[in-house]
């Protein structure tokens, strides 16, 4: 879908137009996604590179900015939009990108921008694999992301079959949802329905492969 050359492209567009601590982290998201890529999706490696280096182009916005382009995209803000800024530029690089790189406007680049900080209910490969990406990507050093990266890899998914892989990765996908759901929990933050959605998701799909399986 993309080449190589329309990667390079974007990944120096990206980089003029952030800053350097937050290109190292859309990089190394990058290199993540793909690494993950090749367990998951060797399909859609550039799909996932791309998704990468755009998940956070909107993310050194003002709040104000952000709240300013969803309404000039017709998208009303709630209550929730405002007191759960964090999550704001997700959406807001997700209709961006159109405008922006238009090249890179595709269905499956934008939904993996779009839930790469609070997943949904049944989430494709695609945007599970951008949102772990992100979760456990090297620059990561916080006690959650650096326990989970240690214990996808640790495990050795690269050696498993097919579906011991895939079930260890929706087993870390909700361990991820349950650290985030915790943390938030924690700070007497706001949670998004659209995290819960994702983790039961995850958790009702896992189930359903075991009942195939006995």
């Amino acid at each position: 879908m993309f080449t190589e050359r329309q990667l390079a492209e974007l990944y120096e567009s990206v980089k003029r137009e952030m800053s350097e601590k937050r290109f190292r982290h859309t990089a190394a998201v990058a290199d993540m996604a793909a690494r993950l890529g090749a367990l998951f999706a060797p399909d859609k490696c550039d799909v996932l590179r791309a998704a990468a280096l755009l998940h956070d182009i909107t993310k050194e916005y003002s709040v104000e900015k952000q709240l300013q382009i969803l309404e000039r995209f017709g998208i009303m803000v709630s209550k929730q939009d405002i007191l759960t800024p964090k999550t704001l530029h997700a959406r807001t690089a997700a209709l961006l990108i159109g405008e922006m790189y238009p090249t890179f406007a595709d269905p499956l680049v934008v939904d993996a921008v779009r839930y790469h900080t609070t997943g949904r209910a049944d989430m494709t490969v695609t945007e599970k694999i951008v949102y772990f990406a992100d979760y456990i990507d090297e620059t990561r050093t916080f006690p959650d992301c650096v326990t989970l990266r240690a214990l996808f890899w640790e495990a050795e998914p690269e050696k498993m079959g097919e579906r011991e892989r895939l079930s260890h990765f929706r087993k870390m996908l909700v361990l991820s949802f349950d650290m985030t759901v915790n943390a938030l929990i924690g700070e007497g933050s706001l949670i998004s329905e659209d995290t819960f959605m994702a983790r039961n998701s995850l958790i009702l799909e896992e189930e359903g492969e075991k009942v195939e399986e006995s």
